[in-house]
């Protein structure tokens, strides 16, 4: 299956709450690296570490398929 082919094809349950949540916590991040006051470096670093798990976690949720049936091994 090709990337293209992976990423149209439906996500499972699990995966789809998985990428909401991603979108989420980059969402919080973005909200923390962009206000216009100082925030503490720890904090900014923080927002940068979940900016990152955000966007992968979704990335990969997102190409996760349901396993077809092989028929040799059922």
């Amino acid at each position: 299956m090709k990337l293209k082919e992976r990423i149209d094809a439906p996500t499972p349950k699990f995966f789809r709450k998985v990428r909401n949540i991603g979108l989420v916590l980059a969402a919080i991040s973005a909200t923390l690296l962009t206000t216009p006051v100082a925030l503490p470096l720890v904090v900014v670093k923080i927002a940068g570490y979940l900016a990152v798990a955000g966007s992968v976690a979704s990335a990969v949720s997102q190409t996760a398929t349901e396993a077809e049936s092989n028929p040799e091994t059922d």
